[in-house]
C-alpha cells in the first residue's frame, strides 16, 4: 500500500527545476505520485515502502542535480532560515552587480551623450583600453551570475532548458562576441590597423551581458524576498501558543514549560491568560474568546465538561482544566499542519516563457550552428561565418522574452497597490484571471465582524427611552462584546447611563442589578427561568429573531419582561454591491461560515449569495476548497481570520481582508488593504488585463525573433547583399525590449470598472457541515457539494415555471432603519421574493415570480404594521 511522505528539496530556482525533480523521482519503480512545490521547497511523494526506501528517493533527487532530505517533523516548530539566507545571497549578488554595471554603462554609453572619458579608456584614443575596462567590469558581474550559468547549462544538457538557459546562452553569446572583437582590436593595435581597431571597438557587447544579468538578479532578489515571507504565517501561528502552563499538584500550583504538560494533567487558567493546551473544564466557569480559531467574535461560555481549545483566551473567570490533547495533537498544531500541507500542495504557475523556451532554445542553437556551417560550406571565411552565427544568438537573446512577463507584473502589482489591492508576486496575479469560483468567509469579510443592535421591541404600555436607559446602564457594567454593542448604540443615540447597584454577571445567561430601586435583568431565557420571570408574551418574537440568526436579549424590570433587544453582526454596506460585481464578472460566489444555518441564510438573502456552507470548522473550510478544486474549478478564498488560513493557503488564490489577522494576511496571496470586498472584483479585472498584456508582450518578443533570426542568418545577403551586423542585431534586441516595456506601461492607465447592479439571486442553498459530517455515504457529500452547472440548471427550471417580475411598492409609515429592516424581512420571507427598501423614497423595489400576487405582497407589509399606498 502506498504511503505518503514529505521531503525538503534544495537548489531549485525555477519551474523547470521542480519539473526535473518530479521526472527523476517518478521514474522510480513503486512511485504512485510525486508533487514538488518550488516556493516552499517541499516534495510530496506517495510510494510503496516494500519497493522503495527514503534513501532511494533522495538519490533520485541528487541524480537530477539537487539535494533532498525527509521531513521528520511535519509541524516544524523551529523554522528553517534557508529562505532568509537565499534572500541575503541575492541581495549580495545584486549589490555587487550594480557596483560594476553602473560604471560599465557610463563608460560604454557616456561618450555617446558627450560625457568625457579619460584618454586611457576612450574608444577613439585608446580602443584597447576601452575594450579591456569593459571586460574587467563585466567579469565580476558574470561571477555573481554564476548560478544562472550552472542551472542554465545543466538544465539545457538534461533536455529541459528554462529561462536560466536562455540567460546563460544569450549573455555567453554577447561575451563570446565581445572577446572575439577584443582579439580583433589587439590584432589591429599590434599591426597598426586603425580601421579594424575602431570598427571592432564599436562591436563590444560586454555591457549587454552585464545589464541582462543585473536585471535578472533584481527579479530573483524580489522573488527571494517573497519566498522568505512564506514562513511568516507558520511562525505567527506558532507564536500564538503559550510558552508555559500552571500545573495543579498536591504541593500547590507551579508554572511549567508547555512541553512538559502531560495528558490528564490538571491545569489552572487565570483570567485574561491563554488556554495552554486542548482540554475539558473540570472546575470554575468563564467565557472564552475563541475568535483566533473560529473567527466568531462573541465569547463562548464555559462550564464543567465543556471543551477548551489551546491558545484561545480566557476572559473573566478562573478555570481548572484537564489536558486531553498536547503537542502536535492540539487544534492549533493541526491548523499549523493544515497550512503547511496546503502550501506544499500549491503548485507554482508555469511561466509561458519557460514552456516555450524548451523549444525555442534548441531551435536557436540549431539555426546558429547551421548558419555557421552553411556559410563555411559556401566558401565564406571563418570570421564572416562566426559573425553571422553569433548575430543569430545575439538577436535571440531572451531580454525581451525575460522582460515580457515580469515587467507587466511589476506594473500590474503597482497599479493594484494604488487601488488598495496588494498582490504578493506575479504568480497570484497570473492565476487570478483563471478564477471561476469565489469563496467568502462571513465574519469580518462579508459582515462587519462585530455585533450591532438591529431591533428594539418593547411592550405597548412601556416608554421605549426609559427601557433603553436601563438596558444601556446595566450593559455598561460588562465587558462582553454583546454589551459593548449595546453601549455603543447607547452612545450613538445619547441614551443616559444610570448608576447600577448589586451588579452581577451570570456566565452564559445574562446580567442582573438594581437601578434607581428597580430590579433589572437582561439576558436569555435561562436567566428568566432562574429568576422565575414569565416571558410568554415575548416568546414568539424571541423565537422569530433567533430564527433569523440574531441574538435576542430579554429585558425584565421588577419581575416582568418589558421588551427585547436583538444584536447581530450585520453585512458591510458594500458587500451586496461587491457580490453583484463578482456575479457580473461571471464568477460563482459561495459563503463559508462557522456560524449556524439560520444566520448564514439571513446573510445570504441580505447580500445575494446563492450558496452557503454553515457550521464549518477550519479543517472543513479547507475540505470544501479541495472538493471544489477536484471538480475542476479555480478557487479564490477570501477571509480574515486564523481559521481561514488553511483554506487561504490551499486555494488557488488566497485573498485576505486588510484588517484581518496577521496570519490570514501572511497565508494569502492577495491582501485587500481597504477592507472593501469590492476590491476582489478589482483584483480579478487587474489580473485579466495584466495577462492580456503579458500575451501581447510575448507576441512582440517572439515577433522580433521570428523576423530577426532569418535576417541575422543572412537570408538576404546573397540576393540583396544585406547582412545583419551583430551590432544591429543587438539594436533589434533592444528595440524588442523597448516595445515590451512600453506596452507594459499601458497598464498604468488601469482603472477598475464600476459594474452596474445586477439582478438579485432568487435561488438559495444553505448546507450544514455538521449534517454532512454525520453522513456516511459519499453520495451525500457529493450532493451537498453539487456543481455550479447543476445549480444553474435548477435556477433555470425555477425561472421557466415563474417569470420574475419587478415591482415598486409605495409604503407609508416607515420612519427609521428599524422600519426599513422590518419591511425587507417581511417581503424577503416570501419564497422567491427579493426586496430592497429605500427609506427616503418611502418605497420598496421587489423582484418576485408572477405567481406571487400583489395582494400577498401588500398583506405581509400591512401585517408588519405599515400601509401600502400602491403596487405597480
Amino acid at each position: 500500500m502506498a504511503q505518503s511522505e514529505k521531503y525538503d528539496v534544495r537548489g531549485m530556482t525555477c519551474s523547470a527545476c521542480s519539473a526535473a525533480v518530479e521526472r527523476g523521482v517518478s521514474k522510480l519503480e513503486g512511485i504512485e505520485s510525486v508533487s514538488v512545490n518550488l516556493m516552499t521547497g517541499r516534495m510530496d511523494v506517495a510510494y510503496d515502502h516494500e519497493t522503495l526506501s527514503p534513501d532511494d528517493i533522495v538519490k533520485a533527487v541528487v541524480g537530477a542535480g539537487y539535494e533532498a532530505s525527509p521531513v521528520i517533523d511535519e509541524i516544524k516548530m523551529e523554522l528553517q532560515d534557508e529562505q532568509q539566507k537565499e534572500k541575503k545571497r541575492y541581495e549580495k549578488r545584486l549589490i555587487v552587480s550594480l557596483l560594476f554595471t553602473v560604471p560599465l554603462l557610463i563608460i560604454t554609453m557616456g561618450h555617446m551623450v558627450g560625457m568625457p572619458l579619460p584618454s586611457i579608456i576612450s574608444p577613439m584614443e585608446s580602443p584597447l583600453g576601452f575594450a579591456l575596462i569593459q571586460l574587467i567590469l563585466t567579469l565580476p558581474v558574470m561571477y555573481m551570475g554564476l548560478p544562472f550559468y550552472k542551472v542554465g547549462y545543466r538544465t539545457l544538457f538534461k533536455g529541459s532548458p528554462n529561462m536560466d538557459s536562455l540567460i546563460a546562452i544569450g549573455t555567453s553569446a554577447s561575451v563570446l562576441y565581445g572577446l572575439f572583437a577584443l582579439v580583433q582590436i589587439i590584432i589591429g593595435t599590434a599591426s597598426g590597423d586603425v580601421e579594424r581597431t575602431l570598427l571592432y571597438a564599436k562591436d563590444l557587447y560586454f555591457e549587454s551581458a552585464a545589464v541582462i544579468l543585473t536585471l535578472i538578479t533584481v527579479g530573483k532578489y524580489l522573488e527571494a524576498r517573497a519566498k522568505a515571507k512564506t514562513s511568516d504565517a507558520i511562525k505567527k501561528l506558532i507564536e500564538l501558543a503559550p510558552k508555559t502552563a500552571f500545573l495543579k499538584t498536591a504541593e500547590g500550583i507551579q508554572e511549567i514549560p508547555i512541553s512538559e504538560v502531560q495528558l490528564g494533567d490538571i491545569l489552572v487558567v487565570k483570567p485574561g491568560s491563554k488556554i495552554p493546551v486542548d482540554g475539558l473544564v473540570v472546575g470554575g466557569e468563564s467565557s472564552v474568546d475563541e475568535s483566533m480559531l473560529t473567527g466568531e467574535s462573541i465569547p463562548v461560555p464555559k462550564t464543567i465538561d465543556d471543551e477548551l481549545i489551546g491558545a484561545s483566551i480566557n476572559n473573566n473567570g478562573a478555570l481548572e482544566m484537564k489536558a486531553t490533547r498536547i503537542g502536535n495533537d492540539t487544534t492549533l498544531s493541526q491548523i499549523i499542519k493544515l497550512v503547511q500541507d496546503a502550501q506544499s500542495k500549491k503548485a507554482p504557475i508555469a511561466k509561458m516563457a519557460d514552456k516555450i523556451s524548451g523549444i525555442f532554445v534548441p531551435t536557436v542553437l540549431i539555426i546558429s550552428a547551421l548558419t555557421f556551417v552553411v556559410w563555411m560550406l559556401m566558401g565564406y571565411d571563418f570570421v564572416f561565418s562566426l559573425s553571422t552565427a553569433i548575430a543569430v544568438l545575439v538577436i535571440s537573446c531572451p531580454c525581451a522574452l525575460g522582460l515580457a512577463t515580469p515587467t507587466a507584473i511589476m506594473v500590474g502589482t503597482g497599479k493594484g497597490a494604488e487601488h488598495g489591492v496588494l498582490v504578493k508576486g506575479g504568480e497570484a496575479l497570473e492565476i487570478t484571471h483563471q478564477i471561476d469560483t469565489i469563496v467568502l468567509d462571513k465574519t469580518g469579510t462579508i459582515t462587519e465582524g462585530k455585533p450591532a443592535v438591529t431591533e428594539i421591541i418593547v411592550k405597548e404600555d412601556v416608554e421605549k427611552s426609559e427601557i433603553l436607559s436601563l438596558i444601556v446602564s446595566i450593559e455598561d457594567q460588562s465587558e462582553h462584546p454583546l454589551s459593548h454593542a449595546i453601549t455603543e448604540y447607547g452612545k450613538a443615540h445619547q441614551i443616559p447611563v444610570k448608576a447600577v447597584e448589586s451588579f452581577k454577571a451570570v456566565t452564559g445567561k445574562g446580567l442582573t442589578g438594581k437601578i434607581e430601586g428597580q430590579s433589572v435583568a437582561v439576558g436569555n431565557p435561562a436567566i428568566m427561568q432562574e429568576l422565575a420571570i414569565d416571558m410568554a408574551h415575548f416568546e414568539n418574537q424571541y423565537n422569530q429573531l433567533a430564527e433569523e440568526g440574531k441574538t435576542p436579549l430579554l429585558i425584565a424590570v421588577d419581575g416582568y419582561v418589558k421588551g427585547i433587544i436583538a444584536v447581530m453582526d450585520q453585512p458591510k454596506a458594500t458587500s451586496q454591491e461587491a457580490i453583484n460585481r463578482l456575479h457580473a464578472l461571471g464568477l460563482e460566489v459561495i459563503m463559508l461560515t462557522g456560524d449556524n444555518q439560520k444566520t448564514a441564510r439571513y446573510i445570504q438573502k441580505q447580500v445575494g449569495i446563492e450558496k452557503a456552507y454553515a457550521e464549518v470548522f477550519p479543517d472543513e473550510k479547507a475540505e470544501v476548497i479541495e472538493k471544489l478544486q477536484s471538480q475542476g474549478k479555480k478557487v479564490a478564498m477570501v477571509g480574515d481570520g486564523i481559521n481561514d488560513s488553511p483554506a487561504l493557503a490551499l486555494s488557488d488564490v488566497g485573498m485576505a481582508i486588510g484588517n484581518g489577522t496577521d496570519i490570514a494576511i501572511e497565508s494569502a496571496d492577495i491582501v485587500l488593504m481597504k477592507n472593501d470586498l469590492r476590491d476582489v472584483a478589482t483584483a480579478v479585472q487587474l489580473s485579466r488585463q495584466t495577462i492580456r498584456n503579458i500575451k501581447q508582450n510575448l507576441f512582440w518578443a517572439f515577433f522580433y525573433n521570428a523576423l530577426g533570426i532569418p535576417l541575422a542568418a543572412g537570408v538576404l545577403f546573397i540576393p540583396f547583399g544585406i547582412k545583419l551586423n551583430p551590432m544591429f542585431a543587438a539594436a533589434a534586441m533592444s528595440l524588442s525590449s523597448v516595445t515590451v516595456v512600453t506596452n507594459a506601461l499601458r497598464l498604468r492607465g488601469f482603472k477598475p470598472k464600476a459594474i452596474e447592479k445586477v439582478s438579485s439571486v432568487s435561488h438559495f442553498e444553505t448546507f450544514s457541515m455538521r449534517e454532512e459530517s454525520q453522513k456516511t455515504s459519499q453520495i451525500g457529500k457529493d450532493k451537498a457539494l453539487n456543481t455550479h452547472e447543476t445549480q444553474k440548471s435548477d435556477e433555470i427550471n425555477v425561472n421557466k415555471e415563474n417569470t420574475i417580475m419587478k415591482k415598486e411598492m409605495i409604503i407609508e409609515g416607515m420612519s427609521c432603519n428599524h422600519c426599513k429592516m422590518r419591511v425587507e424581512k417581511a417581503l424577503n420571507g416570501i419564497d422567491g421574493v427579493s426586496a430592497e427598501v429605500f427609506l427616503e423614497d418611502k418605497k420598496a423595489v421587489v423582484e418576485a415570480p408572477d405567481s406571487v400576487k400583489n395582494d400577498v405582497l401588500k398583506a405581509v407589509v400591512e401585517e408588519a404594521g405599515y400601509d401600502v399606498v400602491s403596487v405597480k
